[in-house]
C-alpha cells in the first residue's frame, strides 16, 4: 500500500482536516504526490504568472489557513502524466470524498480552465 511521502504529508497539514482526510484515505487505493496545500502570497504570485492559477492573492482557496485546497499529481509520472493518469487518481480523489460525506470540486470538471491537479471544498450554500 502506497503511503504519503514527507513533502505530501506536509501539504495535508496544510489543508483543513476533512481534506487531510480524503488525502489519507485515496492513498490507501492509489499511488500519488500532494504538491500544495497552503500558498504563500508569493506562491499565490507565481502560479498565477505561470499560468497555474486563474486568481491572484488571496483570492484562491490554498490562500486560507487552514488551506480549502490541494493540488495532487500521479506517482511517478508526476507532471509528465497524461490526462488519463489525471481522470484515474481524480477518480480515486472524489471516491475517498464521498466515502468521507466530504463535498468537492474538481479543476478538471471546470469549463473555462482545466486545472486537473486541483481539489478544493465546496462552498456551503
Amino acid at each position: 500500500m502506497a503511503t504519503l511521502g514527507s513533502k505530501s504529508r506536509r501539504c495535508r497539514d496544510e489543508c483543513e482536516p476533512a481534506l487531510g482526510s480524503v488525502l489519507d484515505e485515496a492513498i490507501k487505493h492509489y499511488d500519488f504526490s500532494c504538491i500544495w496545500g497552503h500558498r504563500t502570497k508569493e506562491d499565490q504570485d507565481e502560479a498565477f504568472d505561470g499560468g497555474f492559477s486563474k486568481v491572484k492573492w488571496p483570492n484562491s482557496k490554498h490562500n486560507k489557513t487552514p488551506s480549502k485546497a490541494f493540488d495532487v499529481i500521479p506517482y511517478p509520472d508526476g507532471f509528465g502524466a497524461s490526462d488519463a493518469e489525471f481522470f484515474v487518481l481524480a477518480t480515486h480523489i472524489l471516491a475517498a470524498a464521498s466515502k468521507l460525506g466530504v463535498s468537492l470540486r474538481w479543476g478538471g470538471h471546470w469549463k473555462n480552465f482545466k486545472d486537473l491537479a486541483h481539489f478544493e471544498l465546496r462552498e456551503e450554500s
